[in-house]
């Protein structure tokens, strides 16, 4: 382990060799044993607040905690690999790593740094492995077999990777209109090894064909005045885009096809407004399907906000929903 790196000043490299490079990254992270579970946001701060963390010491620091760092923290071969994947950022003589590298399931995923307050920032955290674990549950107690899955708004492609592993026969396609989302689902997809995972753009469903054996999604639920595209769930209650996964799953279900969706709604009154619209969407088609409360209590914090002044807790839930056949 060296100090004496200097980052590259020329221009940001060509995307195909950026990307080649966050690869080798987390090739060379995974062969160093590196693991890290992502907290909630709140617990991050809370975390990165206490004194004696001010600046990073190791790789989780660096590449979880998302925590400043100088020179000699990382051996020179990796500040290479962040500079040639435009994912070292400097501030006079210290560092910071624009991604992060979370753990799930024996993989790592590459994801936006903390904060993730940029409009296509790449979210991994615990509803992550919640919405993953519920794919997975999902895919081990069918049946049939999966010929044909996509997950929907897959950001890191976690859950379709995950289902991947268990449906070896499978397609699956992970599909997201934020393009670096795409890039990082692609990276994941290499580390992971499963070459039947495919990225595409595509708004829900609009920009790929055919029919699904399993749907899974976890969409952006919460009311966002910020309009995050990775936050945002969409209309006064923030289930929009939950309710739109479900129109499309009614529309693309093949034959005992089965949607997994991980959402969150605030609780108003004793009253959830995403069981309610959802049953409203489901009436007249011939899904079956189960609701249930994963989490009674998650994000806290946000009931302090004007968007959620009238809730009195929020829920993570899991909808599932079958076609006959």
């Amino acid at each position: 382990m060296t100090t004496t790196y200097t980052p590259a000043t020329a221009a940001t490299a060509p995307s195909a060799s950026a990307v080649a490079a966050l690869l080798r990254l987390g090739e060379a992270l995974k062969e160093l044993g590196y693991r890290f579970t992502t907290v909630t946001p709140a617990t991050h701060l809370r975390v990165n607040r206490r004194s004696a963390n001010a600046s990073a010491r190791d790789l989780r620091d660096v590449f979880g905690w998302s925590r400043p760092f100088r020179p000699g923290v990382l051996p020179d071969r990796l500040m290479e690999l962040l500079d040639a994947g435009g994912a070292l950022e400097r501030d006079g003589g210290v560092y910071r790593s624009r991604v992060r590298f979370s753990s799930y399931d024996d993989e790592l995923f590459i994801h936006s740094a903390f904060p993730t307050d940029a409009a296509d920032s790449v979210f991994f955290g615990p509803d992550t492995y919640r919405m993953a674990d519920a794919a997975v549950a999902h895919v081990q107690a069918r049946t049939r077999p999966v010929g044909r899955a996509v997950d929907i708004g897959c950001g890191t492609a976690a859950g379709a990777i995950a289902v991947a592993k268990r449906a070896p026969e499978a397609e699956v396609l992970g599909v997201d209109i934020n393009d670096t989302a795409l890039r990082y689902a692609e990276i994941n997809v290499a580390l992971a090894g499963v070459n039947r995972v495919r990225a595409v753009h595509s708004d829900l469903l609009s920009g790929v064909d055919g029919a699904f054996d399993l749907i899974i999604s976890n969409p952006p639920f919460m009311i966002d005045p910020g309009s995050r595209t990775y936050r945002n769930g969409g209309g006064p209650e923030g289930n929009e885009l939950s309710l739109a996964v479900i129109a499309a799953a009614a529309d693309r279900l093949a034959p005992g096809g089965s949607l997994v969706l991980f959402s969150g709604t605030g609780i108003v009154a004793g009253r959830d407004p995403l069981r309610a619209a959802a049953a409203a969407r489901l009436t007249g088609t011939d899904l079956t399907w189960t609701y249930r409360e994963v989490d009674p209590d998650v994000y806290g914090e946000e009931l302090d906000t004007d968007a959620y002044r009238d809730a009195e807790r929020l829920a993570v839930v899991v909808l599932t929903a079958t076609r006959a056949g």
